[in-house]
């Protein structure tokens, strides 16, 4: 799914931006929009900015406030708990408003915004749309294990496979409990080489008897202690295959893909290369 904010003053046109741009792309895929309330929303009434959504084509509407109230269900729900949720059924998420998100976004007027800003415009009417679309098109999707875990189970031979194992590496915030806390870490990768090495590794898993389909993910950017780094899911015939494959696929990741890491302490911050490229 690919992700990107709209952040702007009240005046910028930010719920114009996102029906232009849903109305765009709810031609050639699904549409989800999720809103930034500092109050509960009035749901789908007319005039309202998740109605103008729809309208413009998006399939799902969100809209979460401050504290956490998610409009849909009334849970306490945060933008992560959101996106992921959307993540498995949607081509696209547009999210008006969270400025200080860290998701690409494009920033309308003079409103600061924190990184990554992808595009700047004077306001939503006058947004260069192919412009934003191609700048978040080359951006990598944001992508949950089960994004990948639906993935795997679209593939031709599922109905041959008894197995679905997985990894999920996190940001392990200590090592033992006298440690100085990561605060996070922030990978970067040689995106060629990175991609030919990954798509290397998933055609050698998916060659071994009894696999039928491999996916793997790696995160890049800042990742908070905590949250998940890299996926590893695996399709296969019986348990057995399905675990050695996901073992051999995480170590050759690591050791094979260029990946460097910037770690963030309390105290300090350092570049470890998980790889010399």
């Amino acid at each position: 799914m690919h992700v990107l904010g709209i952040a702007g003053h009240s005046d910028t046109g930010k719920t114009t931006l996102v029906e232009r741009l849903a109305e765009r792309c709810s031609s050639s895929g699904s549409v989800a929009t999720v809103k930034h309330c500092t109050h509960s929303p009035d749901v789908d009434t007319d005039g309202k900015d998740s109605a103008r959504h729809r309208d413009a084509g998006a399939s799902e509407t969100v809209a979460v406030t401050d504290d956490g109230e998610w409009f849909a269900t009334g849970d306490s729900r945060t933008l992560t708990d959101t996106l992921d949720d959307l993540a498995p059924d949607y081509d696209y998420a547009f999210v008006e408003g969270f400025s200080d998100a860290a998701i690409p976004k494009v920033v309308l007027g003079d409103r600061d915004a924190a990184d990554p800003v992808l595009h700047r415009a004077a306001d939503g009417e006058s947004a260069d749309v192919d412009a934003i679309l191609d700048a978040l098109h080359d951006r990598d999707p944001y992508v949950t294990l089960e994004t990948l875990v639906e993935e795997v189970k679209r593939s031709p031979d599922e109905d041959r496979a008894g197995a679905i194992a997985t990894f999920t590496g996190r940001v392990r915030a200590k090592e033992s409990a006298d440690d100085r806390p990561t605060e996070y870490l922030e990978f970067e990768r040689y995106d060629e080489v990175a991609a030919q090495r990954m798509a290397e590794l998933r055609a050698d898993l998916e060659a071994r008897d009894g696999v039928h389909a491999v996916r793997l993910h790696h995160k890049t950017g800042v990742v908070d202690a905590g949250e998940d780094i890299v996926f590893v899911v695996i399709l296969a015939g019986h348990r057995g295959e399905a675990f050695r494959a996901v073992e051999d696929g995480i170590n050759r990741l690591k050791e094979e893909v260029p990946l460097f890491k910037k770690e963030v302490t309390v105290d300090d911050e350092f570049w470890a290369h998980e790889r010399d490229c």
